[in-house]
């Protein structure tokens, strides 16, 4: 019987020719000569058709059972192949290296350095703190009250009942504040978590820096000049910036900061959808029960703070459209920076 011949024929070569393979190109040519399109396995599948009933399901099967075996031996004088290939690479460390491209630095990271270096410059300390918090240092103590949305599960992130990811640096100015007598100022830099959508504009996972001064005699008047001298020294001289009445439960009076859109510097464009003006931080006076709750005396201290997301003035800055570019790790975003 012809077919049978055939069979017999492929099943002694297949393993010699695949086994004597010495290179991935050889052994490429092994399957395509026994298991593919239009190989020796794939023919005699065709021959089924002229056999009988009886004849063709036995075949049929022992058809694909050398198949299998083909492509299992294949698979592993492939793994050997790639084995041998790996033990004769040779490394010459004499060797120059090729030229490589180092991707800049995160522009997140970058813009949260300087902006805690410009606030240095102006005298302000640096503090840092958990980003395992208290509910309390987190909430309570900033005044927010117990029925506030954002205590809720689905905008916080709890670790038990007491403790959580941090949703801003606040609970750091609160830590400070209760550990070191007035006056104070400083800077809080670091990473926050909010239970947020990723979107072109939000991430769970964010950094700010926050601000805070207490001292006697503090008035509205030194948080805008300490913010306008940040805006001028950050975005260039010719940048105005106003502030427009707000609301947070840890400063009272409290306002929105914008600045002058740096694009069209004022005039009204698409990066600032023809307003001409664009929001980059929160900030206010202390909320006199923030100082209380921190042992500080409210009649005799006063105090602002403030407060940016990283990631916002960083698109400001470099003119980024989606705040997702600063997680997605991909290196021509970074070559940029």
């Amino acid at each position: 019987m012809k077919f049978k011949a055939e069979y017999n024929k492929i099943k002694n070569s297949a393993p010699q020719d695949i086994l004597e393979s010495q290179d991935t190109g050889e052994l490429n040519k092994a399957r395509a000569r026994y298991i593919g399109r239009k190989g020796l396995i794939s023919s005699l599948f065709k021959k089924l058709g002229e056999m009988s009933q009886e004849e063709r399901p036995i075949w049929g099967k022992k058809l694909n059972s050398l198949k299998k075996e083909i492509e299992s031996l294949i698979e592993k004088q492939r793994k050997k192949i790639e084995k041998d290939e790996l033990k004769k690479e040779i490394f010459d460390p004499t060797l120059p290296v090729e030229h490589f491209k180092y991707p800049g630095r995160n522009p997140a990271a970058r813009t949260m350095d300087e902006i805690t270096s410009l606030f240095t410059s102006m005298g302000f300390g640096v503090a840092y703190g958990p980003e395992i918090e208290t509910e309390y240092n987190n909430f309570t103590a900033l005044n927010f009250p117990k029925d506030h949305p954002a205590r809720d599960m689905q905008d916080t992130f709890y670790v038990d009942k007491d403790r959580l990811l941090r949703t801003h640096t606040s609970p750091v100015q609160i830590r400070v504040m209760k550990k070191y007598k007035p006056p104070v100022k400083l800077v809080a830099p670091g990473k926050c978590y909010r239970r947020d959508t990723l979107d072109a504009s939000h991430l769970p996972v964010f950094h700010q820096v926050e601000g805070l001064m207490i001292d006697r005699e503090i008035k509205f008047s030194h948080l805008k000049g300490v913010l306008e001298c940040f805006t001028k020294k950050y975005f260039g001289g010719k940048v105005k910036t106003r502030f427009r009445p707000s609301f947070f439960p840890f400063t009272e009076p409290s306002a929105e900061v914008d600045i002058s859109c740096t694009m069209c510097m004022g005039q009204g464009c698409s990066s600032c959808s023809g307003k001409g003006w664009l929001e980059i931080l929160g900030a206010g006076m202390v909320d006199p029960n923030v100082l209380e709750n921190c042992g500080i005396d409210k009649n005799k201290w006063q105090g602002f703070a403030f407060g940016m997301g990283v990631e916002r003035i960083a698109m400001l800055k470099y003119g980024i459209n989606d705040i997702r570019y600063f997680i997605q790790n991909d290196k021509r975003f970074l070559e940029q920076f």
